[in-house]
């Protein structure tokens, strides 16, 4: 009796999942026929060959703290510190407002994981975008470099172990005016051709 049952239950299953997949069809087909699509633009073609860099100090305007009122997508504002020269002319005047925004928030996490906060969008005037770094990471203190060690010596105690489990790694900070480097590769290329010429 029960192999019967299940039967009729698996069979109704079988049944019920493939009539949600016709329908799922049915509805992407019809949500899609009317729609205009378009070929996304074309990425252009660089030459990375070249190596040599320039480096551009920044002064934050702002404090930031990842465990405070901080959200992804948050606008920054930095400072140039000293200008950039390229062959004897200026590319970036000291002084510069440079504006950037938070692209990623990582709390800090058990173990002694540390936090971190990923800032990009870098926006330099009258310098192209791919020719700058495009984001910079702050980390917190890495406390795992001591919290594995303590749990393996804990573990023949079975329970206190686990106890480590609590301890947080450090929270990702930058405090206002703090310097901080990103590079400028002048001598990156973009070549007219189109990617799907190649």
């Amino acid at each position: 009796m029960n192999k019967f049952i299940l039967i009729i239950f698996l069979f109704l299953i079988t049944q019920l999942s493939g009539l949600s997949q016709v329908y799922t069809d049915d509805l992407v087909e019809s949500t899609l026929r009317d729609c205009e699509l378009t070929k996304p633009e074309a990425f252009k073609k660089y030459d990375y060959t070249s190596t040599s860099r320039l480096t551009i100090k920044l002064s934050s305007l702002k404090e930031i703290i990842s465990e405070t009122k901080i959200y992804e997508g948050m606008p920054l504002e930095f400072r140039v510190e000293f200008g950039v020269y390229h062959n004897g002319t200026l590319i970036i005047p000291k002084g510069t407002i440079v504006s950037a925004r938070v692209e990623t928030i990582i709390k800090s996490g058990m173990n002694g994981i540390p936090a971190s906060i990923i800032i990009g969008g870098f926006k330099f005037d009258n310098v192209d975008r791919i020719k700058t770094d495009s984001f910079y990471e702050i980390i917190g203190e890495d406390r795992s470099l001591f919290v594995f060690p303590l749990k393996w010596a804990l573990t023949i105690l079975p329970p206190t172990g686990s106890l480590t489990n609590f301890i947080k790694g450090g929270h990702a900070k930058m405090k206002e005016n703090q310097i901080i480097e990103i590079f400028y590769y002048p001598d990156i290329i973009k070549e007219e051709q189109d990617m799907d010429a190649i």
